[in-house]
């Protein structure tokens, strides 16, 4: 979920990376159809501005847009904001899919598999309060699942004026949530939808799903050396943290918000094993240093599994949208403990609301996810929903129930958070892009 997604921005990878396949690239058949200017279709939509034009490639044209949107759209009339939009153009005789990571949008061209598979037009979305999508003042009580449920519907809305093929749309991890809720409330909006490696924490009170996948998953050697790394960080500490505070003073950085270096060092070795299954897996575990390893062998492979630079402030601030849409309805992992025993000196610190600003009320809204997980069951159409097998991200996953319809669930064996209809085995791969295909009528 949010760390791996941080340390993919931190690497500069682009923001699809769970889901993409290839920068747009050349056409292969058809070349751009629609209106001569593309352009000035879209400025020609109500509360839409063309921010910028970028160079693409053969065949596409690629646009940074911005939506206004209300601030709460149940009162239009208290302001808005605008909401940070990207178009990768195709045709408008093409389909079209609807992306959103559930974070800051990305500039970079890319295309989802969904878009590569339909040979579609792209509208990548970025979610309210993050990025430059943040009403001012924030009323933080206006960031709720449905709010951005509503953005994602006035966007669909916008520009089907324009692109009046199918629509499908599709999120991985976070962002495969919000592609859920964003059905919820407005299941009309597309003609299909594809959530890749989406959580679905029906009761934060009741979290033993993640925990039992966490004591399962893997061989018990490598469950083991896990466990025994992080013994063997929080005994040398001292030493570590020293060098991580080190690192973020060459940098002007701080740990203001989550409190101190050495919390946040504790925060990322309780993190460490959960991390480590949803974007390595066994494949990995060779890797995974001794107890007996050196002080640097031990702090550089925390870095890279855990992602250390996320808890200083110049990269964590801009997630306090992310803890407190957990805080309030999402709901997140417990972490186990047991094993590290009188190591530990921060009682709840990978809670939340050790990432959201005190003066920031935290309420949690238990009905929120019992909410969508139920109308998944009774009422869900035309959902895919695609996990990877060894992911502790989805172990409480969305199912489906006697009220679903035209909706389907599969998994990658062994596989992590960057689950995809490509590694699927052959024959779910074929149903998979047959069903996609089908939704969008090509």
């Amino acid at each position: 979920m949010l760390f791996r997604r941080i340390g993919q921005v931190l690497a500069q990878a682009t923001v699809a990376v769970l889901l993409a396949g290839v920068a747009a690239g050349p056409a292969a058949a058809t070349q751009e159809t629609g209106p001569a200017d593309i352009r000035a279709a879209i400025e020609a939509v109500p509360g839409l501005r063309v921010v910028e034009e970028q160079q693409a490639a053969s065949g596409f044209r690629f646009f940074v847009l911005a939506l206004h949107q209300p601030t709460d759209h149940r009162h239009p009339e208290k302001g808005g904001f605008e909401q940070r939009l990207t178009l990768m153009h195709r045709g408008t005789d093409r389909p079209t899919v609807l992306y959103t990571s559930g974070y800051a949008v990305s500039t970079a061209q890319f295309r989802v598999e969904p878009t590569e598979l339909l040979d579609a037009n792209q509208v990548s979305t970025e979610q309210r309060f993050f990025g430059t999508s943040r009403p001012e003042p924030a009323d933080w009580t206006d960031l709720d699942i449905r709010q951005a449920a509503a953005d994602h519907h006035r966007v669909v809305e916008a520009l089907r004026a324009v692109y009046r093929a199918a629509w499908i749309s599709t999120g991985g991890s976070k962002g495969g949530m919000t592609t859920v809720y964003h059905r919820r409330f407005y299941p009309q909006d597309v003609a299909g939808s594809v959530a890749y490696s989406a959580p679905n924490n029906v009761d934060d009170h009741e979290d033993s799903a993640y925990l039992d996948f966490l004591r399962t998953v893997g061989t018990p050697e490598c469950r083991g050396a896990l466990q025994a790394a992080q013994r063997a960080l929080l005994e040398r500490r001292t030493a570590l943290v020293a060098g991580y505070q080190a690192w973020a003073d060459s940098r002007g950085d701080d740990f203001r918000l989550v409190g101190s270096a050495d919390k946040a060092f504790e925060i990322a070795v309780l993190r460490a094993p959960f991390m480590f299954w949803q974007g390595r897996g066994q494949a990995a575990c060779a890797a995974v240093p001794a107890p007996d390893a050196s002080d640097d062998a031990l702090y550089g492979w925390l870095a890279d599994v855990a992602q250390l630079p996320v808890y200083a402030d110049s990269v964590v601030n801009e997630f306090v949208p992310y803890f407190y849409q957990l805080g309030t309805q999402l709901g997140y992992f417990p972490v186990e403990t047991a094993h590290l025993d009188g190591l530990l000196r921060y009682p709840g610190a990978t809670e939340p609301r050790t990432f959201v600003p005190r003066d920031v009320p935290l309420r949690y809204q238990p009905q929120a996810m019992r909410d969508v997980d139920r109308w998944v069951r009774t009422h869900g159409d035309r959902l895919m929903f695609v996990n990877g097998g060894a992911d502790p991200s989805v172990a409480e996953p969305f199912r489906l129930g006697r009220g679903s319809r035209d909706s389907y669930l599969f998994q990658v064996p062994g596989g992590t958070h960057a689950a995809r209809i490509a590694k699927l085995p052959a024959a779910d791969a074929a149903a998979a892009s047959a069903t996609l295909r089908r939704w969008a009528a090509v």
